[in-house]
C-alpha cells in the first residue's frame, strides 16, 4: 500500500523526535531541581501570582495555573490541527487506512482506563481511570526515530494516527468528567463565539487575526465556564478554514508556524512545571490502587488493548493490516502508546491537583512511561527478522 506523506507529517514526525529528547531532559531537570537543595524554591516558582484584574474579568493565576490552563490551551490547538488534517486528507481520511488506527486508539484507551477503574472503583482516586488513557506522542515518535529504518514508515504512520485519535478521545473525557465550578452563563458564551466562527468560516472569512482574537475571547469564556480551557485549543482548530489544505489555508499556515514552538518550547516548560516531584516525601505511600491502576495501565493495558483490538479489526476483516506491519510492530507500537507523560500528567492534575495522590501518580506514570518505551524499543528493534512469519500471527 503506497501512502501519502505530507510535508506536514514529516515536519510533524521530525519536530516530535527532537522535542521527545528536550521534554526528556526537561523533566530529568525539574526532577533533579525539586530534589536539590533549591526544590523547595523551585516549587514555590510555580506558584508566583501573575496577570491583573479589569472589572469582571480575572485573570490573576499563579505560573503553573498559566502553564496548565494557557500554554496548554496553544498544545491542544496544535493537536485539533493535526487531527483536522488527518480526517480531510492524511492516514484518517480513507476509512480502509483510518479503521485500524481507530481500533487500536480506542482498545488503547478503553483497557487502561478499565484497569484503574476496577482498582480504584468507589474510592477518593476513582477520578484517576483517564490518567493511563493518553499517548505522549513526542516521546513515542521520538523512541521510534531511534530505530530509523529498522522499522516500516506504515508503522510509523499507524502509531502517529492512533496517538492522535486517543488524544482526541482524551481531550472529550477532560470535557466530560474533568470539570469545576460550572457556569452555564460563561459556557453559552464560548458555545456562541464557536457558533459564530463556524459561520465566518463558511463565510470564507480567511484573516486568521480575527479567528484569533475571538479564540482567546473563547478561551476566557471557557475558562471561566468551570471546563477546562484547553478545550477552547481544540474548538478553534475545528472552526479555522481548513480549504483545501494547501500551503496558503489559514489552518496550514498556523500549524506549521506553531510546530516548532510547541514542541521546542510550550512542552518542555510544562515539563518542567509538573514533573518536579520531591521523591522523599513521597516513596512512603506509594504504592496504592491508584499507582498500581496508573502502572498496570500504562504498562499492561496500553499495549494489550491496542494490540487485541487491532487483531480483532484484522481478524474480522474489518481493517486492512498495513504493507510492512507484523505482529510484533503492533506489540512493540502498543508498548510505544504506553507513554503517557504529558497528557498523563496533564489529567492528574485536573483529577487531583497539587495533591500527595498528583505527586505519587506523577512518579507512577514516570516509570510507566519509562518501562513501557524501554520494552516497546526493544521490541520493535527484534521485529524486522521475523517479518514474514510474524504476519502470518495476526493475519
Amino acid at each position: 500500500m503506497k501512502f501519502r506523506v505530507t510535508r506536514l507529517f514529516t515536519e510533524f514526525f521530525e519536530s516530535t523526535q527532537a522535542s521527545g529528547i528536550i521534554l526528556l531532559f526537561s523533566a530529568g531537570m525539574a526532577m533533579l531541581l525539586a530534589n536539590s537543595p533549591l526544590g523547595d524554591q523551585f516549587l514555590d516558582f510555580w506558584h508566583i501570582k501573575l496577570g491583573w484584574d479589569l472589572g469582571a474579568v480575572h485573570l490573576r493565576y499563579s505560573l503553573g495555573h498559566w502553564v496548565n490552563d494557557g500554554l496548554m490551551a496553544i498544545f491542544f490547538l496544535l493537536i485539533g490541527l493535526e487531527i483536522e488534517r488527518e480526517f480531510y486528507i492524511g492516514e484518517l481520511s480513507d476509512i480502509k487506512n483510518a479503521t485500524l488506527p481507530i481500533f487500536a486508539a480506542f482498545g488503547g484507551v478503553l483497557t487502561p482506563a478499565l484497569i484503574h477503574f476496577l482498582l480504584n472503583r468507589g474510592t477518593a482516586t476513582q477520578s484517576g481511570f483517564g490518567i493511563p488513557m493518553a499517548t505522549d506522542i513526542a516521546f513515542a515518535l521520538g523512541i521510534l526515530a531511534l530505530l530509523g529504518s529498522k522499522v516500516p514508515l506504515s508503522l510509523k504512520i499507524f502509531l502517529t494516527a492512533f496517538a492522535i485519535i486517543d488524544d482526541l478521545i482524551a481531550i472529550l473525557m477532560i470535557a466530560l468528567f474533568y470539570t469545576s465550578g460550572f457556569s452555564l452563563g460563561y459556557l453559552m458564551l464560548a458555545i456562541g463565539i464557536f457558533v459564530f466562527l463556524l459561520l465566518l468560516n463558511r463565510q470564507k472569512v480567511h484573516s486568521l487575526p480575527i479567528y484569533l482574537i475571538l479564540g482567546v475571547v473563547m478561551w476566557y469564556a471557557i475558562l471561566q465556564s468551570g471546563i477546562h480551557a484547553s478545550i477552547a485549543g481544540v474548538l478553534l482548530a475545528f472552526a479555522l478554514p481548513f480549504t483545501d489544505g494547501s500551503e496558503n489555508s489559514p489552518s496550514y499556515r498556523l500549524q506549521h508556524f506553531l510546530h516548532k514552538p510547541v514542541a521546542f518550547l510550550i512542552m518542555p516548560i510544562f515539563a518542567l512545571a509538573n514533573t518536579g516531584v520531591q521523591l522523599g516525601s513521597s516513596i512512603a505511600g506509594f504504592i496504592s490502587a491508584n499507582t498500581l491502576g496508573i502502572l498496570a495501565g500504562l504498562f499492561v493495558g496500553k499495549p494489550l488493548g491496542i494490540f487485541l483490538f487491532s487483531w480483532l479489526a484484522v481478524k474480522t476483516k474489518l481493517a486492512n493490516l498495513s504493507e510492512g506491519i507484523s505482529a510484533r510492530h503492533l506489540i512493540g507500537a502498543g508498548f510505544l502508546g504506553g507513554i503517557g507523560f504529558t497528557m498523563s500528567i496533564f489529567i492528574t492534575l485536573l483529577a487531583f491537583g497539587e495533591s500527595q495522590i498528583a505527586q505519587d501518580s506523577k512518579i507512577a506514570i514516570i516509570i510507566g512511561s519509562i518501562s513501557a518505551g524501554i520494552v516497546g524499543y526493544f521490541l520493535l528493534l527484534r521485529a524486522s527478522p521475523d517479518l514474514v512469519e510474524n504476519r502470518k500471527e495476526i493475519e
